[in-house]
């Protein structure tokens, strides 16, 4: 049997066992719905739906607490449509106008002044204006937050800025020392979130409820339970579509599958909202429908590049080459995910396209030159209770044992990875990363430069002069054409070198029930204010 094809029926056997795991555990927590029975049938004998009231609340689902509150630096995630940031992104990833209305830079790209919306008021009644964009970036040098989704650190967001001043109650300038040319994609979303100043204590910590600025406010939050939005009726744009809508923590996969095709649940949404295996599944009933686009996810494979013997770039370019990654993303993924061997995801307008090499024969040659006949065991780590990985895993280590290296697959929660990560103990370990913003030199920072936070927090060991200078070079450049030519070149050598091992670009997906309307996938999320029951 050639060596693709045997690749392909390896695969095969494990993805017939996690797909009928997953569709087998679906079926086990059926639940009832609470719709009236004589309702119901009455519905039923004259061949009708039964009328849905425009104002009934809303009932959908994730997998995290898309709500953590107030010991996240943001209360909540960007896709509840409670904060807003200054600026967003539109469906190319290009930054956008939200509550900053339009901007100016200066010639050496060191002073960026802002026009701020006028007519916008904070849930609680606060008016939003100049001061309360100060107040919001007081808060964020003040110290690093954490977040269960990006950390709030000015340093991130605002490389080399100097000043926050007021030139009136609706324009705000920031200064940098150094050139800051593509400060509106660090900016967007998560970058530039307000709220208002009343949130807080004196830590900058939040109080009680974020109050934003957007279509919907929160009205209760349980955590780990539910979250409970509520349209406002004073927004300065387009109002929600929905009244009411409650999203739920659900943790499981196969018991949000459940809970959808009872009718518990109308949607899912965020990210892993549902597998490809039961979206696929769910779309089998004429009731449900798939929503999806590109995400900001990229998925790959981390390297313990300080020890042996992924200190050797052969073995990090044989492990890249032994891997079929179309049979990963075509049977796992069921065609939800793009194979890639670029660190950069796909959603940036920083990316560049590079062929993704799959060649077995050349992997065992380089991995022979490295091992010799030396015999070896990799530990290889992923995250517990995820199917995906670990049918990943095992086709990996399968590949492995093929070219004669053991394989140790070991599952643990996220938190216990990281550590093993950062305490070097591991060879290979299953990792995501998205995008906090849509500026490349973010990532490139984090996972090629030699005091990266990544890089250092996942022992991958790059300690390179040329890329340290590139990634310098890149963040002096004006010129954004310039710019991204260096860019390009910090993708080649990422490709080339392999400081992790990108298996694929994920696709945001998410299954729906067609009583609702307005449910389209974005980069990051959907539009919830466009959601609602069908007419």
């Amino acid at each position: 049997m050639k060596a693709k094809q045997k690749n392909k029926y390896l695969l095969s056997l494990v993805i017939v066992w996690a797909l009928t795991m997953s569709v087998f555990l679906g079926g086990c927590g059926k639940q009832e719905t609470n719709m009236d029975p004589e309702n119901t049938s009455v519905a039923k004998e004259a061949g009708l739906e039964p009328a849905v009231n425009p104002n009934d609340e809303i009932v959908l689902a994730g997998y995290r607490n898309i709500a953590p509150g107030v010991d996240d630096a943001y209360y909540c995630s960007v896709i509840l449509y409670v904060w807003e940031p200054l600026i967003t992104m539109d469906a190319a990833g290009q930054p956008a106008a939200k509550l900053a209305e339009s901007w100016e830079v200066s010639e050496d790209a060191k002073t960026w002044t802002f026009h701020l919306k006028e007519g916008v008021v904070f849930h609680d009644g606060t008016p939003f204006n100049a001061d309360a964009v100060l107040y919001n970036f007081d808060r964020m040098r003040f110290e690093v937050k954490t977040s269960g989704f990006y950390n709030l650190n000015i340093d991130s967001f605002y490389p080399n800025l100097d000043q926050v001043n007021k030139v009136d109650d609706y324009t705000v300038e920031l200064t940098f020392t150094e050139a800051s040319p593509t400060l509106l994609y660090t900016m967007t979303n998560f970058g530039s979130a307000v709220f208002s100043p009343n949130c807080f204590d004196e830590n900058y910590n939040f109080t009680g409820i974020a109050q934003g600025t957007g279509p919907f406010k929160i009205v209760d939050n349980v955590k780990d339970e539910y979250v409970l939005l509520e349209r406002n009726e004073d927004y300065w744009g387009e109002k929600a579509a929905a009244k009411t809508i409650r999203v739920k923590t659900i943790p499981d996969v196969n018991t949000r599958f459940s809970a959808l095709k009872s009718g518990e649940i109308m949607g899912v949404i965020d990210l892993k909202a549902i597998t490809p295996a039961l979206a696929v599944e769910l779309e089998k009933d004429d009731n449900f429908a798939i929503t999806t686009t590109n995400s900001t996810m990229i998925d790959f494979l981390c390297m313990n590049g300080k020890r042996a013997p992924f200190d050797d770039v052969r073995m990090r370019q044989a492990i890249s080459l032994l891997i079929d990654r179309s049979a990963i993303t075509d049977n796992i993924y069921l065609g939800y995910a793009s194979p890639t061997s670029n660190i950069l995801n796909y959603s940036t307008p920083f990316y560049k396209e590079f062929p993704v090499e799959y060649d077995a024969e050349k992997a065992k040659e380089l991995i022979k030159k490295v091992l010799g006949d030396e015999k070896t065991t990799l530990t290889y780590l992923i995250q517990q209770d995820n199917t995906e990985q670990k049918a990943e895993a095992e086709l990996i280590a399968s590949l492995l044992q093929g070219v004669g290296i053991d394989v140790t697959i070991e599952s643990y929660d996220w938190a216990t990875i990281k550590e093993m990560m950062a305490n070097g103990d591991y060879d290979l370990a299953r990792a995501q990363q998205g995008l906090s913003n849509m500026e490349a030199i973010t990532i490139f920072k984090r996972f090629m430069y030699s005091t990266g936070d990544q890089n250092v927090n996942y022992s991958l060991g790059v300690n390179d002069t040329e890329i340290d200078s590139l990634i310098d070079l890149a963040d002096a450049e004006l010129d954004l054409q310039k710019r991204q030519d260096i860019y390009d070149k910090l993708q080649e050598i990422s490709v080339e070198r392999q400081p992790v091992l990108p298996l694929y670009n994920e696709r945001t997906l998410m299954v729906y029930n067609k009583k609702l309307t307005g449910y389209e996938a974005q980069i990051y999320g959907l539009d919830l204010a466009k959601v609602r029951w069908v007419d």
